[in-house]
C-alpha cells in the first residue's frame, strides 16, 4: 500500500491538485469528504484559530507537529503542512522534518525568511542569506527517512528582493534537494505565468485573499504548469465570518432557535466523525 507521501508525488506528478487549507482535523475530514485529493494544514490557521495569535511564527515545532498530525491521522488523503523557517537551522530543520514525517505528514514547506517570520503577503519581510537557505534545505532533504515525502522550498524574494531574485533562489533550491518551489506573494497573473516557464518543476501557487497575488483561478493555474494550488485561510475566513454573524444574532435575540438551519446538526457530526454512540469503540484515525 503506498505511503501518503507516495500518493502525493504521484498526484502532481500527473495533472495539478486543487489543495483547500484548514486549521484543524475537522475541517479536514470535510475537505475530504468534499472530494478533494490532498488537504493543506495552514501555518496561519493553525496560530490563527488555536492559538488566537498572529502568523509572526509564535508557535513551537513541538505545537506545529501535534497539530499537523492531528489532521494527517484523520483523514486518508496526503496532508501538506506549513513548516515556517523550519524552526532554526542545520539540525533543527532535519528534527522538524523527521517529526513531521512521523506524524504522518506527506510533504512541508520551508521558507527562506528570518525568523521571526512575517505572513508572505505583508510588507516588511527579510530573507536569509542565498547560502543559509540553501543549507536549510540540504538539510530537510537529507533528514528524510521516507525517500516520498515531500520538501517544498518557498521563496519570499519576490516581496524582499524583485522576481529574479526569486526564479534565482528557486534554481538554487532545486540545487539542493528540493522537490518543488512555492513562489510567494507574485503580484500579477504574468508574474505567475512566467515564473512556470523559467522554473521547470513542480510548482506550488497560493490563493490567498486580500494579499499580493491576484485570485486566478485553478484551471488557469493549471494551464500555466502549477502542480499545486492551495487556498490556505478561505474555509476558516468563511466559518470565522459566519461565527460573527452567529453572535450578533444571539446577541441580540437571546435565543439560537431561529439560527438552527444554519447549523451542523449534532448527526452530521458524528458521521464526519465516523462515530457511532452505540458501538463499543472508535476507530476513526486513518494512518
Amino acid at each position: 500500500m503506498k505511503t501518503k507521501a507516495a500518493r502525493l508525488r504521484e498526484l502532481i506528478s500527473k495533472s495539478a491538485v486543487m489543495i483547500p487549507g484548514v486549521p484543524n482535523a475537522s475541517m479536514a475530514r470535510q475537505v475530504e469528504r468534499a472530494g478533494f485529493d490532498a488537504v493543506y494544514v495552514s501555518g496561519a490557521g493553525m496560530a490563527n484559530s488555536t492559538a488566537g495569535v498572529p502568523d509572526i511564527g509564535l508557535l513551537s515545532m513541538e505545537e506545529v507537529v501535534r497539530l499537523a498530525g492531528y489532521v494527517a491521522r484523520a483523514v486518508r488523503i496526503p496532508a501538506i503542512v506549513d513548516a515556517d523557517t523550519g524552526f532554526g537551522e542545520g539540525e533543527a530543520v532535519a528534527r522538524t522534518v523527521r517529526e513531521l514525517e512521523k506524524a504522518g505528514l506527506a510533504g512541508c514547506h520551508i521558507e527562506d525568511q528570518e525568523f521571526p517570520k512575517r505572513c508572505g503577503h505583508l510588507a516588511g519581510k527579510t530573507i536569509v542569506d542565498l547560502a543559509e537557505m540553501v543549507e536549510r534545505i540540504k538539510a530537510a532533504a537529507a533528514a528524510r527517512r521516507d525517500k516520498d515525502f515531500v520538501v517544498i522550498a518557498r521563496t519570499d524574494a519576490r516581496g524582499a528582493e524583485d522576481f529574479k531574485s526569486a526564479v534565482k533562489r528557486a534554481e538554487k533550491y532545486l540545487e539542493a534537494g528540493a522537490d518543488a518551489i512555492f513562489p510567494e506573494a507574485l503580484q500579477s497573473a504574468e508574474e505567475f505565468r512566467d515564473f512556470a516557464k523559467e522554473i521547470k518543476a513542480p510548482l506550488m501557487a497560493n490563493m490567498t485573499e486580500f494579499g499580493k497575488s491576484p485570485l486566478l483561478s485553478f484551471r488557469e493555474l493549471a494551464d500555466f504548469g502549477y502542480r499545486m494550488v492551495i487556498f490556505p485561510q478561505s474555509a476558516f475566513r468563511v466559518s470565522m465570518k459566519a461565527t460573527q454573524t452567529f453572535l450578533n444574532a444571539l446577541k441580540k435575540s437571546g435565543t439560537q432557535n431561529d439560527q438552527l438551519d444554519q447549523m451542523q446538526t449534532r448527526q452530521e457530526l458524528y458521521e464526519l466523525l465516523d462515530y457511532d454512540p452505540a458501538a463499543e469503540e472508535w476507530r476513526g484515525f486513518r494512518d
